[in-house]
């Protein structure tokens, strides 16, 4: 499979507005709440997955009338709702591209596991294949090596972020530059803007997470 989105169950006012009009292509799956709020929106994932310990029994009675695989997991486990999600993706479907929805809001704690979820031995494979999507921010994660971002139509900043420890981070040709940089600990290198349309990095070891972001304003 090429492309297979996968929709948790953050704050819906962070959605991007090609998932509000139902815009975005591939198959879903639905992780928890998320679940939900696809089936509300009028699209139907192709598997259900998470303990359910955040709807109600009319929700889960939804769910229980309209999709086929539902996978329940017990509230006390070591996984994650969304890394089942990524390991279905990973195992079940062999995804090529992952864009993971809902992730990036709510609970901080949620927000941050999902974020290192990458980081863990068993998604290597599938580390360059992950992005996060709302609708300020696009992150996407990346192996040692020289890497393109290109940039997405309407983000103005680059971030940059190690997620283990790195070395040799160099950024080429971003309005601020970094050369060999090398840590033990992340670091977040924020505000950074594009010089063109592709700009590049790279790096010899580690984690890197990049941030394509926007500032969001708010109508009060």
């Amino acid at each position: 499979m090429q492309r297979l989105n996968i929709l948790v169950g953050g704050p819906t006012e962070l959605w991007p507005q090609e998932l509000i009009d139902k815009q975005i292509p591939g198959d879903w799956l639905g992780v928890d709440r998320g679940a939900i709020r696809l089936l509300e929106h009028g699209i139907t994932p192709l598997i259900a997955i998470g303990d359910f310990d955040s709807i109600n029994n009319d929700e889960k009675n939804l769910i229980n009338q309209q999709l086929r695989d539902i996978r329940i997991a017990r509230p006390e486990k070591d996984d994650t709702d969304t890394q089942l999600a990524l390991t279905i993706a990973m195992d079940e479907f062999d995804a090529q591209e992952i864009y993971i929805y809902g992730a990036t809001g709510g609970r901080i704690d949620h927000f941050l596991a999902n974020v290192w979820t990458v980081t863990e031995s068993r998604f290597r494979n599938i580390v360059e294949r992950v992005h996060m999507i709302d609708n300020g921010n696009s992150l996407r994660f990346y192996l040692p090596g020289e890497h393109a971002i290109v940039r997405e139509a309407g983000k103005k900043y680059l971030a940059f972020m190690n997620l283990t420890p790195v070395t040799n981070l160099t950024l080429i040709d971003e309005l601020y530059p970094l050369t060999n940089w090398s840590s033990v600990a992340p670091k977040a290198w924020t505000s950074n803007e594009f010089t063109a349309d592709v700009n590049h990095f790279k790096f010899e070891s580690g984690i890197m997470l990049v941030i394509q972001c926007r500032d969001i304003q708010k109508i009060f």
